[in-house]
Order: C-alpha cells, then sequence, then structure tokens
C-alpha cells in the first residue's frame, strides 16, 4: 500500500501547566498522544522557551487538552505562542568602549574604537574584522574583543532580541602594559556594542511566511481582502485543475497564529493553507514600539 501522507500542522498553541511542576507530566503525556494521532506534533522553541502543540484546528487541540485532563490528570492552559523576533541597525556608527577600573590591587585596562554597519545577503549573522595599525590593541586580545561582541549580540539594545545582519569593526583602541587584559577587553568591546547599537539607527525585524492558500473560487475576495488586514502581500494566484484557486501570499508570522481557526470560519471549511519561513522584515514603527514596551513589561 502506499503511505498515507499526512497533512502538516497548521495551527500552532503554546501550552501552559495550571500546577507549578507539572511541565515534566505534560511533556510525557503529550509525547504519548503524538503516537496515536500523526496529523499532531508537540515541539520546544529553543529560542522563546515554550513548548508549542500544532494540528489542523481548534477542535483537535481542544480535544488533545480533554485527553491530558482526563487521561493523564494535567490541565494546561493554551496561548499564542511568541514570535521570535530579531533586531538589527540601520545606520553606521563609530564608537569607542572604555573600561577602566582600578582597584587596591593590578587594575583592569581596555579601549576600543569600533565601527558598526549594516550588512546585507550574507550567510553569517555577525562578521568581526579588525583594521589596527601601529599596534594600538596588541594582536592578543582580539579574540577577547570579538568574543565580547559575540556574546552581546545575543541580546540587542531595543527588546533584549538576538542581533543579525552586524559587521563591527575594530580600528583602533588603546593598552596599558600592566592593566590591559582580555577580561577588560572583552567588557570594552560589551560597552562599545550599547553604544553603537543605539547609534545606529536599531530596528526590530520580524520573521515572514509564504503562505499557500487552497480555496473554492467564491472565497477569492473574502481571503484577499483578510489576508490585506493582516499585512500580507499578494503574490499571484494559480487557478487548479479541479477549479479552485491556489492564493500565494506572504504575511508576518505575528498575524497568522489564528490562520486555521479563521481560514475555516471564511470558507464554511472548505480552504486549507500551508506555511514557511521565508526571511525576516523590519517592523513598521507603530507596531514595532508596541512590541518593545510587552517585551520590556514581560522582563520586568
Amino acid at each position: 500500500y502506499d503511505r498515507i501522507e499526512y497533512p502538516q500542522p497548521t495551527l500552532f498553541l503554546a501550552v501552559e501547566p495550571k500546577a507549578k511542576g507539572d511541565e515534566e507530566k505534560i511533556g510525557t503525556s503529550l509525547n504519548r498522544l503524538t503516537e496515536e494521532d500523526p496529523t499532531f506534533i508537540v515541539e520546544r522553541n529553543s529560542e522563546t522557551k515554550q513548548l508549542l502543540i500544532g494540528g489542523q484546528g481548534n477542535m483537535q487541540l481542544a480535544v488533545i487538552v480533554d485527553k491530558l485532563k482526563n487521561a493523564f490528570g494535567v490541565e494546561v492552559n493554551l496561548t499564542s505562542p511568541k514570535v521570535a523576533y530579531r533586531e538589527t541597525i540601520k545606520g553606521t556608527a563609530s564608537v569607542q568602549g572604555r573600561h577602566k577600573k582600578q582597584s587596591g590591587g593590578a587594575g583592569q585596562y581596555g579601549d576600543v574604537h569600533i565601527r558598526f554597519e549594516p550588512i546585507h545577503d550574507e550567510e553569517e549573522d555577525f562578521i568581526f574584522e579588525e583594521e589596527v595599525f601601529g599596534g594600538a590593541v596588541p594582536k592578543n586580545f582580539f579574540p577577547a574583543v570579538e568574543k565580547g561582541l559575540r556574546e552581546s549580540i545575543e541580546e540587542g539594545v531595543l527588546a533584549g532580541y538576538p542581533v543579525v545582519n552586524l559587521k563591527a569593526t575594530l580600528f583602533d583602541g588603546s593598552y596599558h602594559p600592566v592593566d590591559s587584559n582580555e577580561m577588560a577587553f572583552k567588557i570594552a568591546a560589551s560597552l562599545a556594542f550599547k553604544k553603537g547599537m543605539e547609534a545606529a539607527k536599531p530596528i526590530l525585524l520580524e520573521p515572514i511566511m509564504k503562505v499557500e492558500v487552497l480555496i473554492p473560487e467564491n472565497y477569492m475576495g473574502d481571503v484577499m481582502g483578510d489576508m490585506n488586514k493582516r499585512r500580507g502581500r499578494i503574490l499571484g494566484m494559480e487557478p487548479q485543475a479541479d477549479g479552485s484557486q491556489l492564493v500565494i501570499a506572504e504575511a508576518p508570522q505575528a498575524e497568522l497564529f489564528e490562520y486555521a481557526i479563521d481560514l475555516r470560519s471564511m470558507t464554511q471549511a472548505r480552504g486549507s493553507f500551508t506555511m514557511e519561513f521565508i526571511r525576516y522584515d523590519e517592523v513598521p514603527s507603530e507596531i514595532s514600539q508596541k512590541i518593545i514596551e510587552e517585551t520590556k513589561a514581560e522582563k520586568e
């Protein structure tokens, strides 16, 4: 027999335990349920640290929650997943990072001048280069400067999201023959990073998904209008042999979490869709401000 091709999950929700200490029990119970239902998946998002369950729609996930309660004695809440945003810069900035500390014993001294600029279409998210002349910063401190920057890009200055598409060039600095050490240059680099990011027009980026929606032709207007409301862009339409239409669009992931539910009600459950991540794009400024405020409030 041919293998059955199961549809990919289209609705993802985050699972949170109602009672503290149930996390492990939830994980094992959900994995048991995935054995019963091949269209249901469980995954942990390593970045947002959320446990996500994915299925074909809200009814299926509601049944899963009931099974968790009745068969395994675990109660959970379902919430919208968090979006894995990114940060980058639009401008260029040359800044100085200086770390100086005098205490009873040996002091600490590190001084770096770093130029930060955006990069596009690169294989890497971060590039470090040096153009130091005349030994202003000794070569043996270059790795410490790079390490300080690599650790810093894990949390951006806007809302603490990872920084991408950034090039940092160490072009000058100074050192002290006794007080300079690797730690001092690492700290100096992280101070420069914060200054440089703030000075070089930092922006927030959001994940953009490619969405392919298969619908009967008479629902075209509703589906396209709805996609525009979700800040989406229609890329094209392809008539299918059976008279239905395939609408190809791009839209931000943040606007698509409930799409499986909404598409079902718009098309009387006759529409289906698939989506995949394609790239990161800049978040419009008014939405960006709101995200930054919400993220800071959560962290506090």
